[in-house]
């Protein structure tokens, strides 16, 4: 039946694609519509889609946007589209994912397959022990100010099927629908934060704007890039306010911004660099890079060196995720309920955070076993106000289960006297 159609959709395509969105999760739309609610109806669903996207007469709904608080206090919009739109933009994703991956640079590691944020972090420490300086980058506002035109043109460079390049566009310029109702249209300029196809377009647009022209005209530096996050690597002070002045007109060429606060010269300040310098940290993808006593790995003795360990704000982030949980307050629950409820999110936190320096980490597992004492002595009258009885009794169950709680399995002892 597919083939009766002038566009090459199949029904397998639309299938794998509704798999990925199932396997991501996500929230519903501007229709409401969840998950759940679209699986109730699949079958018809998906042909509708299939029919829609194959004929060429698929047109994305509305996007929803939605507001979420960054660390400085300001608030981050994203844009989440419908079920339907998800799975119809992942078949076009999926259909030009390969292609791209063959053009795109080996520095780039966001949103891609087989490359993770841990690779960047892992290269992004190899450098810095390596080149004495940092530009670290922020573009200011970049899925907001991506500019369409010069967005297509990109594409335009490996799309030759004008199917694909109309329903990429009809993304670009999808209306946004704002919490108050109010729908707003696109004026050339931007891609939801939050689309599935927002991340490879934004890829294959910083592809021309930042990496090959970096690697073109300044052979020289190392970089590492996570969507818009970047990291660019010098020998010297001079070469990094060199190339940080070249990156700021080429940015203007390319009609993005760099932020005049956030962007920084870095020094990597350790035991064989002693010069000083303003800036001697910086973040990276949740992690704070900068001087750290460090354990030399052949005979174990301190020296100062230049590393990554979890940064402040992640780590007030997961705080406040632990007080919003309110456990110490279960008192009709079990201690092995609360451990069923929080290790998915810990298991999460110490896979990401805890790659390097887990113990960096400790601060807040003592942070949740003191709410674990509280909710202790809370349920048991008789422990209310004897604290140490009440680290005893969590000690024996940790000893009767020490793998009860994710912070138990990595070597955390309920202890806090």
């Amino acid at each position: 039946m597919s083939g009766t159609k002038p566009l090459p959709v199949n029904k397998q395509m639309v299938w794998n694609a509704y798999r990925k969105v199932k396997a991501n999760k996500g929230s519903a739309g501007v229709d409401g519509e969840s998950l759940e609610d679209f699986e109730e109806r699949l079958r018809d669903n998906l042909y509708k889609i299939w029919n829609r996207l194959s004929s060429g007469t698929y047109f994305p709904p509305p996007v929803k946007e939605v507001e979420i608080p960054k660390a400085n206090g300001k608030m981050r919009k994203l844009g989440i589209p419908t079920v339907g739109d998800r799975i119809a933009q992942m078949v076009i994703k999926d259909y030009l994912e390969p292609r791209m991956e063959a053009i795109f640079h080996e520095n780039s590691y966001g949103y891609r397959p087989n490359k993770s944020a841990h690779n960047a972090l892992q290269q992004t420490r190899r450098n810095c022990w390596l080149y004495n300086w940092v530009v670290d980058l922020d573009i200011k506002g970049f899925f907001d100010t991506i500019d369409h035109a010069k967005l297509l043109l990109a594409v335009g460079k490996h799309v030759s099927e004008k199917w694909v390049t109309m329903y990429i566009t009809r993304w670009l310029t999808a209306p946004v629908q704002k919490a108050d109702g109010a729908v707003k249209y696109k004026t050339g300029k931007g891609t939801p934060q939050g689309g599935v196809i927002s991340p490879l377009l934004a890829n294959l647009f910083l592809h021309y704007a930042f990496d090959q022209w970096l690697t073109r005209n300044h052979a020289g530096v190392k970089f590492e890039r996570y969507a818009d996050d970047i990291i660019i690597h010098c020998k010297s002070h001079k070469q990094a306010e060199y190339v940080l002045g070249k990156l700021r007109s080429r940015m203007q060429e390319c009609g993005l911004e760099l932020h005049p606060d956030k962007t920084k010269i870095v020094y990597c300040k350790d035991y064989r660099r002693t010069e000083n310098h303003e800036h001697v940290k910086f973040d990276f993808l949740g992690f704070t890079f900068k001087p750290r006593s460090t354990k030399s790995p052949k005979d174990g003795r301190l020296f100062l060196g230049f590393d990554l360990a979890i940064s402040v704000k992640s780590g007030k982030k997961i705080l406040k995720a632990i007080r919003q949980t309110c456990f110490q307050r279960w008192t009709t629950t079990t201690i092995e309920s609360i451990a069923a409820e929080v290790n998915p999110q810990w298991r999460g936190w110490i896979n990401y955070y805890g790659k390097f320096r887990p113990s960096s980490m400790w601060y807040l597992f003592h942070n949740f076993h003191k709410r674990l004492i509280m909710w202790v002595q809370n349920k048991y009258k008789l422990l209310r106000s004897k604290i140490r009885e009440a680290y005893k009794f969590l000690r024996k169950i940790q000893k009767a289960n020490p793998t009860l709680f994710e912070t138990w399995k990595h070597g955390f002892l309920a202890t806090g006297l």
